[in-house]
């Protein structure tokens, strides 16, 4: 076959062995079950989301590269359904809207790109949830600081021992590393719990 006439014509050398991907997949599970301690800050969260949705409130969330993807994944699952049957619960990704972005980065700057959006969406009651691998993200923590004066729950996802997001949060729920893939890999595992439990949490009693 053709695909086998290719790989044949690279040196040994210069091919990855199926070693290595079992050491990375080995990384990456030891990186997850060592974020077992984070249960009680991730039990918190999900205390406040349910909470807010209970009260009529919402859930906004921002990040940047693939912690913007991970945002919108997160308000998709709370919009839509992560397993269950259930009503639609009111969940905003503030990255999902290209128009804005790009005229908020040309008309003021990239660092207000989520303050701006904070300073008019965020209301007292809101959950707001930032996501930063390296805790440090300029953006995000504008962001957060205004969403805090307007009254709401800061939730941040983060890594790199939080940065300085950590100390600005309600709840700081911290991947224990330096390694960004690695760090969103525990966040999409953190995030799939909280959709979970949010769900189970909010549907009890309710008639299918």
């Amino acid at each position: 076959m053709l695909s086998n006439y290719l790989i044949h014509r690279f040196r040994e050398k210069d091919m990855t062995s199926s070693n290595t991907i079992k050491k990375s997949i080995v990384n990456s599970a030891n990186t997850i079950s060592n974020s077992t301690d984070l249960a009680s800050d991730i039990e918190l969260s999900i205390n406040y989301i349910v909470t807010a949705i209970k009260t009529k409130h919402k859930i906004i969330l921002l990040g940047n590269g693939g912690s913007a993807a991970d945002a919108q994944h997160i308000a998709a699952e709370l919009l839509g359904r992560y397993n269950l049957k259930r009503p639609s619960y009111p969940a905003i990704a503030l990255t999902s809207n290209s128009s804005t972005i790009t005229a908020l980065s040309n008309d003021y700057s990239y660092d207000v790109v989520f303050s701006r959006q904070c300073e008019s969406l965020v209301n007292k009651g809101d959950v707001v949830i930032g996501i930063s691998t390296s805790g440090n993200s300029v953006n995000i923590h504008k962001a957060l600081q205004v969403a805090k004066k307007r009254g709401a729950v800061i939730i941040g996802m983060l890594g790199n021992n939080g940065g300085k997001i950590s100390k600005i949060v309600d709840v700081s729920i911290i991947v224990n590393s330096k390694n960004t893939p690695h760090i969103q890999e525990v966040h999409r595992v953190i995030y799939h719990i909280i959709c979970e439990q949010v769900e189970q949490i909010l549907t009890k009693g309710v008639k299918k």
